[in-house]
């Protein structure tokens, strides 16, 4: 490989969510963490290198996004998705959790209901309910460790007052990549009823060996016209503190909502530095999110081995896209509370418990595997001797 993705990179003191917010979040500052979705990998030397330059330059005023930001996002998705978009299209945010809100309050109204489909990322909760909108489940089915979306829970969860449905594409956290008949026979329903899709597609760089990613709106037009697409380099190349997303939005009345409410609360400057981490990664980060998600394959691959050979009371669910991994505890026997203290006192291991996650996620834990190798065998040690420990007993 081009790229060491085995070098430990210590992020400790560096006021790192991940890091140095354990005993907070879990009450011991010694667990594993493998919970908030950031990954333990530098940043790449091209993004880095350029960031340097800028730096140098040692005056940080106001800026603006050059044409080359939004050629690179273009010229990305036509060769990585395969997806035409237009540059008029593309539309600035700080973040895709701050623009899942402002879809929000940007195209329905208080009172209206908006479907999610748990278990799922929790923002898309805090989004819907935070705004006085009505929050609609449309819970995933699954079957033999497969999740797939129920469409006829789907078809009867819509009422005249259903304005928009926020999807994960790909999911977090079941890792399905969903596929374009799906996607056509979810949007065919919103077609129908007049509802909106509001597609985070944060993921969507991060697909395993055998997977592609369908974009919504790439489709077709009449799928775009109602689509509105939430992307960023933050999960695919570990830059969420710069805080920089785009919002693809081809309905032009659409767009105009959307960017009227970025700049009614005047929050569309964006950064110098998360411009030019955005132009850099998009334009040279093909070869190397190839052999990211080469190595991630092998810390999927070597999790599910070692819970089959060893802890199969933990059924992984192989994911297909993202780098989290979906674990059913659900032998285990154990409620989401203990789970998350048996993981967290006698495995000495941080991970996100299922519930969190909405209905569906009960019995589950969620894994972050954007880390060495090294890290992912000694928490896997770590497991297996505390659930050898309670066997024993």
């Amino acid at each position: 490989m081009r790229w060491n993705f085995d070098e430990t990179a210590r992020r400790e003191g560096t006021d790192c969510i991940k890091y140095d917010l354990r005993e907070e979040t879990f009450g011991r500052k010694d667990v594993i963490p493998m919970w908030v979705a950031d990954m333990d990998f530098k940043t790449p030397g091209f993004v880095v290198d350029k960031l340097r330059k800028r730096v140098d330059h040692e005056l940080y005023g106001y800026s603006y996004r050059p044409s080359g930001y939004f050629s690179s996002i273009v010229k990305w998705l036509a060769v990585r998705h395969k997806w035409q978009v237009d540059k008029e299209w593309i539309c600035f945010c700080p973040g895709v959790v701050p623009a899942l809100n402002l879809c929000t309050l940007a195209f329905t109204r208080p009172g209206d209901s908006v479907i999610v489909q748990p278990p799922v990322y929790t923002p898309f909760f805090s989004a819907v309910e935070n705004h006085g909108r009505n929050i609609v489940y449309n819970q995933l089915s699954e079957k033999d460790g497969r999740w797939t979306m129920d469409f006829e829970s789907l078809k009867k969860s819509v009422s005249d007052n259903t304005k928009m449905i926020i999807i994960s594409n790909p999911h977090n956290p079941v890792g399905r990549a969903w596929t374009p008949e799906e996607l056509q026979t979810l949007a065919g329903i919103c077609q129908e009823n007049k509802i909106l899709i509001l597609s985070d597609e944060i993921h969507c760089d991060l697909l395993l060996p055998g997977f592609t990613h369908t974009p919504v709106a790439g489709i077709s037009e009449e799928i775009s016209d109602i689509t509105v697409t939430c992307i960023a380099p933050s999960k695919t190349f570990n830059l969420a503190g710069l805080s920089t997303s785009s919002v693809i939005i081809s309905n032009p009345i659409l767009r105009k909502y959307f960017n009227k409410r970025i700049d009614s609360l005047h929050v569309g400057n964006g950064n110098i530095f998360g411009n030019i981490a955005s132009m850099a990664a998009y334009a040279e980060g093909q070869e190397w999110v190839d052999e990211l998600m080469e190595y991630l394959n092998g810390n999927v691959g070597y999790v599910q081995k070692y819970c089959h050979d060893h802890i199969p009371e933990i059924v992984p669910v192989k994911p297909e896209a993202t780098y989290m991994i979906w674990l059913d505890c659900r032998k285990l026997g154990m409620t989401g509370k203990e789970l998350q203290d048996f993981f967290v006192q006698k495995a000495g291991v941080g991970l996100n418990e299922g519930s969190a996650f909405g209905p569906g996620g009960e019995g589950f834990m969620r894994m972050n595997l954007g880390t060495t190798r090294a890290t992912v065998m000694k928490a896997l040690e770590q497991m297996d001797n505390a659930v050898t420990q309670i066997i024993k007993k």
